[in-house]
């Protein structure tokens, strides 16, 4: 193909409607996607305090199941999927969020847990305790459990937790994958 005039990047008329289709489509595609950034932020701005903590709750208890998946449950040693209710789980804080809202992002304070043993098992605290201890070590569990320093979280601080733990838990996905 040899163009006529300058700046001729079609060789025929029915060349040049599908090279222009083409574009169009891409231009629409590129304006799709900006309305979409555009409603994001805006939707952004209306979040809360709390929503960002359920958003970076979220996250982290996305990344713990993830980091978790092959261990057994931290109470009773079960595998965590045998006789779980659809076999989910949870991950399940050692102290909890409303005795200890500090320690709610703390990775030594939250692992995998049984639905059984967390929701109706009240979190077996001495089991878990017990199971604790063999993961992390008699001197980290007192640690936790002396650890009184409050920590409010800012909506800052909410975006940074939830981003780093979204990009944890990729990097998981990829790694099993």
């Amino acid at each position: 193909f040899t163009p006529a005039r300058p700046f001729q990047c079609w060789c025929s008329p029915d060349c040049g409607l599908t090279i222009a289709r083409a574009k169009k489509e891409q231009a629409d595609q590129r304006k799709r996607s900006d309305e979409r950034k555009a409603d994001r932020a805006k939707r952004d701005k209306l979040k809360t305090r709390s929503d960002w903590m359920k958003d970076a709750q979220r996250e982290f208890n996305r990344y713990i199941r993830l980091r978790d998946a092959d261990r057994a449950c931290i109470c009773c040693g079960r595998p965590l999927g045998e006789d779980a209710i659809g076999g989910a789980y949870d991950a399940g804080h050692y102290r909890s969020v409303g005795s200890a809202p500090h320690l709610r992002f703390d990775e030594r304070n939250v692992h995998a847990q049984r639905k059984q043993c967390n929701l109706w098992g009240s979190g077996r605290a001495v089991d878990y305790r017990l199971g604790l201890i063999q993961r992390i070590g008699q001197k980290a569990v007192e640690a936790l459990e002396s650890d009184q320093c409050a920590k409010h979280y800012t909506i800052e601080d909410l975006k940074q937790i939830k981003d780093t733990y979204r990009q944890k838990a990729r990097e998981l996905e990829k790694e099993t994958a």
